[in-house]
């Protein structure tokens, strides 16, 4: 099951499904979402779309790792990494269709 989608081919169906949308602005309107969610977890925002999820920041403490090809330890630091959390609906519609 390795079908992905890229932003080029999202542009597409976009363009595809909605005849009166030119593709260049499909490509303006996604890019336009994707810079705003961005933006906003930069700021350390909580994105919520009713319906399909939200996305987060998870903190990652500081901790020690190990190099797998020397077996080295090696300091981690700390970081914020993104997090997507399904909503139901969408956890339901992808569970039926499984």
């Amino acid at each position: 099951m390795d079908d992905s989608m890229t932003k080029s081919e999202l542009i597409a169906r976009l363009a595809e499904r909605f005849p009166q949308l030119v593709a260049k602005d499909a490509d303006f309107a996604v890019k336009m979402i994707l810079d705003a969610m961005s933006d906003a977890l930069v700021r350390g925002d909580r994105i919520e779309i009713r319906g399909f999820g939200s996305f987060a920041l998870n903190y990652r403490p500081p901790r020690t790792g190990r190099n797998p090809k020397s077996g080295e330890q090696v300091s981690v630091p700390a970081k914020w990494v993104p997090h997507f959390k399904a909503g139901k609906e969408l956890r339901e519609r992808v569970d039926q269709s499984i």
